[in-house]
This record gives C-alpha cells, sequence and structure tokens, in this order.
C-alpha cells in the first residue's frame, strides 16, 4: 500500500481554532492542532514525546462544542478534538487569557526570581511566558518557601526543589521513555516535591535528558552549574561519537572550550533523547593530556617534541625502510569518519602498496568479513537497509549478541518506545536477563555463551522450544528484524546462523559499537574489502578502482588485525601505522604489545596517551570530533555529517595529516579536505556484486565445563574505562557496579554467597569481584568487559566463550 493511500485511509476531524479552519487526524490534541496553525498555546508539562497529564493547566483554552461553551477553561494538552468543536486560545478569548494569568501567577507565588544565576535564566519557557502570557506585577507579598539546596539527585543531576513547578516531565520521562522509575513527585499538595527512594538512586544511563527537558531550572547539570549562561555561548549543531547510531546533538562552546552538549531534534534517528555518555564525556578533547605537537623519538629513546616537517620527513622516511623490509600494517580503529577512514584506505593501498589493512579494533573472524560483504558495506537506507523507522513498525525483533541498553542506548530507547506504544515483542539470546531487558520487556532465550549458532539454528529450522518457539513463529509470520551485534565475530558460526534467518524471510541488521566501525567497512578499511563493499579478490572491482586512484593495486588478499600483528611480532612486517587504536581494547593486548616491540618503525596518529604512543617512534597529533569536519555513516547505512565547530585549534584530521604524508612520500592522495574525500567516496559508489551470505557449517556443540570452571560471557557497559571517558567524574558516578554473576546453583557449587568476592581466572590472569547471583545458565560466568577491577582482555587475558576457572574468595590463580 502506497503512502498516498495510507494517508486517504487516516480519518480527519476539522475544527475551528481562534477563527481559522483546522483539519488534523482523529485524535490530534488541541495544542497539537494549534500548532499546525502557528499559534503557540502556553504550556510546561506538555511534551510531544511524552503521555499527556494535564499537571500544570498553562494551556488552558476556551472550548465550544456543539455550540455550547464548557463551562470552565479545559487543559488543551489532554483534549482532543472534535468534529465542529471551536477553540479559543488566549488570543481570542479573555477567560482563556486570564485563567493562564491565574496560573502563571500561582506558580510564581514560592519559585525564586533568581533567573541571573539560574541556569536556565535566557533559555527558560517559565521566563520567557512570565513575560509574554503574565501579569506586570504580582500580589503576593510573603515570604516565598525555601528547601536547602542543591540536592543531588544522582552525581550528575542537581535539585533545586524551590524552583520546580510540579509538571512531571522529569519523572514521566524516567518512567516511559528510559525506564528508570526512580524520580518521583512525593508528598502532596503544598508540600509536593520531585525527590528519588532512598534505597534506590537515581541511576540512569538517560538521566540527563530530564535536565534538557526541564521547563525551569529545577534540575541541573553538577558538570555546568554556574559554568556559562546561554547568551554567553556558541552553539553548532554536531553528531555523537560514541556510538554507531549517529544521534544529532547540540554542542555550546564558550573561548574555545566545550561548555555543554545538549540532544539535538531528529525525529529519524534520535528525536530528542540521547544518553548520558553522549552528553556529558566531552572533556577528553580539552584535556590537560591531549598530545597538541609532533613527537619524535631521539637517539635516546625519549619521545621529544617536533616540528610537523621534521616528523613527517622522519615518518615517511621510517614507513619507506619498513616497506623495503617487510612492509607495514595500517590499523586505523573504529573511531574514525568515512573521510578519515577512506583516507587511511587509500593511502594503504596507493602509498604503502598493501592489503594489510583492519579497522576492527577489537575481536574479529573472518566469518564476520563474510557477513559484512553480504549484508553490511554499501548498503544505504536507499537500499533497503534495516532503519530506525523499521524497528517502529517492526512485528518482532531479535536481539543477538547485543545489549542495547549498554551497547546502542539510541536503538534501546527505540524499542522500548515501540514495546510500549504498540507491543513490540521483542526477543534476545543472553545468557541472563538484564536491566535493560527486563525495561524491553524481552523474552530472553537463555543462550549460554558459544551456543548462539545452535540456537539460532533451531529458532531457524522451527525445533527451538520456548521462547524459542515464539522466536521461530515470528519468522515465519514475516515482518521481524534480526538485530546482531559486533561480539558475534567472537563466536564460531553465530553470524552464518544469523544469514539462516535472513534466508528464512527476517531482515537483518549488524549494530557495531564504535561510531567509525561502518564507515570504515563502506571505506575498505579491511583485508579483503575495498571501497564500495568491493572485493579484494575481484579482479573487476579492483580495476574500478585502479581507474579511480590512477594506480595499480595489490590483488593478494591481506591479513587482519590479529594477522597484521603476528606477522609484525615475526619480522615478516616491519612497520606498523596506528590511528587512534589502545592495545588494551584488542582481543590479546600481549600479542599487541610484543609486536610493537618488534616492530622496525612504529607511526602512531593519537590525540591522547595510550599505549601504543609509548612505543611509537614518530607521533602526530589528530584532532577530536570538534575540531574537524566529516561524516559518520550509522548502523542504518545513513550519512550523519558535521560541520567544524572550532576553528581556531589549527587541529588536523587524520585524512589531512596522512594525505601530507602522501606529499612527503612522492604520492598525492588527493584527500586534502573533506569535501574532497566524500566526492570520490561518491564517485565510486558502491558495488552490485555481493558474495552470496554463507549459511552452512556453523552447528557449533556448546563445551562442557566442569566443576569449578565455567563459560565466560562479557561485554562492554555503557559508562566504563572507554578512553573518551576518561577523567569524567560525574558520569563516572553513574556506571554500574563491576560484578561477577553466577546462577545459584553455580554459585552453591564453588561455596560463594551473593556479596562475597570470586575469583575468574585463567593460567593468564585473573580478576575478582563481588558476585552477583542472578538466574542464567550452570557454569556460566558473566563479567564486564572493561569496568573497574573487570578489564577482562588485559587482565584475565580470556575470549568471550572460553572455559576459566571460578573460586570462591579474592587473589588465588
Amino acid at each position: 500500500m502506497t503512502a498516498i493511500e495510507n494517508a486517504a485511509k487516516v480519518e480527519t476531524v476539522t475544527l475551528t481554532i481562534d477563527g481559522l479552519e483546522v483539519t488534523v487526524p482523529k485524535g490530534t490534541l488541541i495544542i497539537r492542532a494549534a500548532e499546525t496553525v502557528g499559534i503557540n498555546i502556553p504550556r510546561f508539562c506538555d511534551h510531544p514525546l511524552l503521555d499527556p497529564v494535564g499537571a500544570c493547566r498553562q494551556c488552558m483554552v476556551e472550548v465550544e462544542m456543539g455550540g455550547r461553551p464548557m463551562p470552565k477553561p479545559q487543559a488543551s494538552c489532554t483534549m482532543e478534538v472534535s468534529d465542529g468543536m471551536v477553540v479559543k486560545t488566549q488570543l481570542t478569548s479573555e477567560v482563556a487569557e486570564r485563567a493562564q494569568w491565574g496560573m502563571m501567577e500561582l506558580l510564581l507565588i514560592n519559585h525564586p526570581l533568581d533567573c541571573p544565576v539560574c541556569d536556565k535564566g535566557g533559555e527558560c519557557p517559565l521566563q520567557n511566558q512570565a513575560m509574554s502570557t503574565g501579569r506586570a506585577d504580582s500580589r503576593f507579598i510573603d515570604r516565598k518557601r525555601t528547601y536547602p539546596k542543591p540536592v543531588p539527585i544522582s552525581t550528575e543531576i542537581l535539585l533545586d526543589r524551590e524552583r520546580c513547578v510540579l509538571c512531571a516531565r522529569c519523572t514521566r520521562f524516567s518512567q516511559q521513555i528510559a525506564g528508570d522509575p526512580f524520580i518521583e513527585l512525593f508528598e502532596r499538595g503544598a508540600n509536593e516535591q520531585v525527590s528519588t527512594s532512598t534505597d534506590e538512586p537515581f541511576q540512569s544511563y538517560f538521566s540527563g535528558n530530564t535536565i534538557q527537558i526541564c521547563p525551569v531550572g529545577a534540575l541541573t547539570s553538577a558538570d555546568y552549574r554556574f559554568r556559562a549562561r546561554p547568551f554567553d555561548l556558541q552553539s553548532s549543531p554536531g553528531i555523537d561519537e560514541h556510538d554507531s547510531s549517529g544521534a544529532a546533538i547540540r554542542v555550546d562552546w564558550r573561548r574555545g572550550r566545550v561548555m555543554r552538549r545538549l540532544a539535538g531534534n531528529d525525529p529519524e534517528v534520535n528525536e530528542e533523547w540521547i544518553s548520558d555518555r553522549t552528553r556529558f564525556a566531552f572533556n577528553y578533547a580539552q584535556s590537560n593530556e591531549r598530545i597538541m605537537t609532533p613527537m619524535v623519538r631521539d637517539e635516546n629513546g625519549a619521545l621529544v617534541a617536533a616540528s610537523w616537517p621534521e616528523a613527517l620527513e622522519l615518518a615517511a622516511n621510517g614507513l619507506r625502510s619498513a616497506m623495503q623490509q617487510g612492509g607495514v600494517g595500517v590499523l586505523p580503529g573504529g573511531r574514525l569518519t568515512a573521510e578519515d577512514a577512506y583516507a587511511y584506505s587509500k593511502f594503504a593501498r596507493t602509498v604503502l602498496g598493501t592489503n594489510d589493512i583492519d579497522a576492527r579494533a577489537r575481536a574479529h573472524s573472518d566469518e564476520e568479513l563474510e557477513f559484512l560483504a553480504s549484508h553490511v558495506a554499501g548498503v544505504s537506507i536507499e537500499d533497503g537497509a534495516v532503519t530506525f523507522a523499521d524497528l517502529d513498525a517492526a512485528s518482532a525483533v531479535i536481539l543477538v549478541g547485543l545489549e542495547p541498553e549498554e551497547e546502542a542506548p539510541t536503538v534501546f530507547l527505540r524499542l522500548r518506545k515501540a514495546m510500549r506504544k504498540r507491543g513490540l515483542k521483542i526477543f534476545a539470546l543472553s545468557p541472563y536477563t538484564t536491566r535493560g531487558l527486563e525495561k524491553l520487556g524481552a523474552a530472553v532465550i537463555s543462550t549460554t555463551p558459544g551456543a548462539e549458532a545452535s540456537v539460532l539454528a533451531a529458532i531457524g529450522d522451527g525445533t527451538a522450544g520456548g521462547a524459542g518457539a515464539d522466536a521461530a513463529d515470528a519468522v515465519r509470520a514475516g515482518g521481524t528484524i534480526v538485530l546482531a551485534g559486533e561480539r558475534l565475530a567472537e563466536i564460531p558460526g553465530a553470524l552464518r546462523a544469523v544469514s539462516t534467518l535472513g534466508a528464512a524471510g527476517a531482515r537483518l541488521a549488524w549494530i557495531p559499537r564504535r561510531a567509525g566501525e561502518r564507515g570504515a567497512i563502506d571505506a575498505g578499511a579491511l583485508p579483503s574489502m575495498l571501497p564500495g563493499g568491493r572485493l579484494v579478490a575481484d579482479i573487476g572491482a579492483r580495476a574500478e578502482l585502479e581507474t579511480v586512484w590512477g594506480t595499480s593495486l595489490p590483488g593478494e588478499v591481506g591479513r587482519d588485525l590479529n594477522g597484521i600483528l603476528e606477522a609484525t611480532r615475526s619480522g615478516d612486517i616491519a612497520g606498523l601505522l596506528i590511528g587512534g587504536v589502545d592495545p588494551f581494547d584488542l582481543p590479546d593486548p600481549e600479542l599487541a604489545f610484543e609486536a610493537m616491540k618488534a616492530s622496525k618503525f612504529v607511526v602512531s596518529l593519537e590525540m591522547l596517551p595510550t599505549a601504543a604512543t609509548e612505543w611509537a617512534d614518530v607521533i602526530l597529533p589528530v584532532a577530536p570530533v570538534v575540531e574537524k569536519s566529516g561524516t559518520f555513516i550509522n548502523w542504518e547505512g545513513r550519512r550523519r555529517h558535521f560541520d567544524l565547530t572550532m576553528h581556531s585549534t589549527g587541529a588536523l584530521s587524520d585524512a589531512r595529516v596522512l594525505h601530507q604524508l602522501a606529499d612527503e612520500m612522492d604520492a598525492d592522495l588527493g584527500l586534502l579536505t573533506p569535501e574532497q574525500a566524500m566526492a570520490e567516496i561518491d564517485r565510486l559508489g558502491g558495488t552490485t556484486q555481493r558474495p552470496a551470505p554463507a549459511t552452512a557449517g556453523f552447528a557449533v556443540p556448546p563445551q562442557q565445563p566442569a566443576a569449578g570452571s565455567a563459560i565466560l560471557a562479557s561485554w562492554r557497559q555503557l559508562v566504563d574505562l572507554g578512553t573518551l571517558q576518561a577523567g569524567e567524574v560525574y558520569l563516572q558516578g553513574t556506571a554500574r557496579p563491576s560484578v561477577a554473576r553466577l546462577s545459584p546453583a553455580t554459585a552453591a557449587e564453588i561455596g560463594a554467597a551473593h556479596g562475597e568476592i570470586v575469583t575468574v581466572s585463567t593460567d593468564r590472569g585473573a580478576v575478582s569481584l563481588p558476585l552477583a547471583v542472578t538466574d542464567m545458565p550452570d557454569r556460566v560466568v558473566w563479567i564486564p568487559m572493561n569496568s573497574p577491577d573487570s578489564r577482562l582482555r588485559r587482565d584475565l587475558r580470556a575470549a568471550v566463550g572460553e572455559v576459566v576457572r571460578i573460586a570462591a574468595g579474592g587473589g588465588a590463580r
């Protein structure tokens, strides 16, 4: 059915507002109908994405039904329109105007007039409406009510209770949108106030949204409080660099420093919501530790500051020498813009003459490369990729290798909205019901790590039981979307099994964690893939690229991340070009350190010191997102362009640095600006030749650990020890605790009780954490991937799905 046919079926209602005839869909609220003809009715509690509540009564209007006026003014934010209704707002009705005056006078009785020092001053709806629709003077002469202030709702949110107008926006957002009902209206009458339960602190990944939607200065940011005023700030639109959804944001800055970030309004992606990580984790760009000048290693082995010409010359000479001694491996990382990733891809092939490039600074596999080539690379919305709108309309969603609240918070909010509004069925393969899955009302298919392929196969062929049988029915019924996370690459057979669900009629989407992952794939920053989804092994695809790039390309499929590091350690690769990769994020950090130690030359393009810069021979500083323009490609395949915010820093993007390095090596990369890079990407386009997805060879039998051991499960939590969150003390205060999760039977088997210390160990390391007894499969242990006291890659040095030892007590291995 076409959109026009759908529109024709919508039942409409015609009414009159301030003498204007208005036709709107049936069920529209009066306040929304007025907006369609440019009439703004004052309001505080109303928000288009929250359920109506009629709490503030500021939006009163005069209503006539059937030619007879209603006996008293009505709240336009809760009343739906009807045929023949006549509405008079404050513009044409003295009754409505006086009602609004009266409500404003009541609100201001106890509201402090401290606008000059209030963080909301200058952008406050109460301040604006007091001037536009309030009385010129006040009849109230008594002392205003006061409270001790501020009250720390959390480490991020501070509450000034006397400013609150009891609109319930914050409580409704927490309950309806985020699913975190820790903040509530307590007491009644004149004593009613926003607060939290003493035993349930306001711990939410989305709490910062309550600051932004608060119509007064009652809720403020601990980080931003008293640091600036809106009229002191310059504002620029931006795109979130922390995850793969590409949420729209607004960056407010002053004197060359970002002061705060707000959610942008983008109905197609994040609507008006962002996670707290997106909102508060921005100080990395102005950290005192940031690398601002090139660094080179002197004759004594120490890193010293150098000029750009000196550093570029040394880097070029070192890379030339490495090329002659075995070649250079390129590790761009997953935080780059599409333009920067494309520059790495082109630099590797045309300057270094190698396909040894892999942007996947995480667990990965050849099976993942098959999946990406078949389902992801070069697929945009125009090609039928799954979108946020599709999630809104899906009949069912199956989550595999993805905990959306932790790994893709914007996706979590859209799934929760669809679940709450229309009962979307959500199924999740997970070892236990996480807090996020509980808030989604997901039917959890209890899955031991490593058994995902077998469970998906059973869903695909209809032999699954329990919730799996319901998921199988949903796939057969149609309208089902499967959301696959990047960590499935660590599970043999899982991604091939996902492809079988696609063959059975489900639509597939791959959701990585980092913002630059999808762009790196489309840019060809992979060992077997060229830009636009072309395969290195395809002679015709290479010929297309050679025509555009004007040079011959290597025809041998390159090494992946681990292959590059192993070849460097053994001496087969002589040099490394590293961009924004922290070795502690890699599957085997020790291998990375050994490779860098064995490498004859390392060039690092980096913004902050990492373990990689400690080994680099040349460090070339690069710009953070706020100091460059570019494009992120989100998990949908949607381009999310952002412009330069800070114009005076002189920091260079990765692509610009690589362009200058190519010049030094007597090559023309042709990517001096992001516009040049994107124009070249557009010129290349995407391939129409896609390999058939592999759907065989995925039945992997689950492991059977003995007593005292367990299969390891893990993923990263949203607020953790990520490089871009370093130093964010207010944000880190809301991180979820690091715990080890075991089933009741497994905990009893090792003699551990809830809250006691449990040690998870291998022959290579150990992690000791408090035990959280959880309903989950026996002899499975879950620990955080990169949180305080649980840095899995560094300390335990184990892979998800591996059998590890578990024991009561701390310190033992």
